[in-house]
């Protein structure tokens, strides 16, 4: 049996995303619990193997994106509902795309 193990950088770029979702503010506490609940889905599809290192790389910069677009929207201290609207439609593709990603078949293994 053959054994592969993840690109230090990848497993590197899990870790500093799930500590940047932990130490963010909680202007929208809805939206950063949802984060880190999508980091932790990821970080478990690259524990298990569901997730390809090609993959994992491609979710963590989609939500580094979300996470951009989140403080863009808290920076003059209001965010409206459109803002929130439009954040959630971006964190509900992310989820999607986790899921299919972590159930399509490939594995990093």
């Amino acid at each position: 049996m053959t054994r592969t193990t993840i690109p230090a950088g990848t497993a590197l770029l899990v870790l500093l995303s799930a500590a940047a979702a932990f130490a963010g503010d909680l202007a929208m506490p809805g939206a950063e619990g949802r984060q880190q609940i999508q980091q932790g889905r990821i970080a478990d599809g690259v524990a298990s193997g569901r997730l390809t290192p090609g993959e994992t790389i491609r979710l963590e910069r989609q939500q580094a994106g979300i996470e951009r677009t989140q403080r863009r929207m808290e920076a003059d201290g209001r965010v409206t509902a459109g803002e929130r609207a439009r954040l959630h439609v971006r964190q509900d593709k992310a989820s999607r795309d986790i899921y299919r990603a972590k159930h399509n078949g490939r594995t990093a293994r």
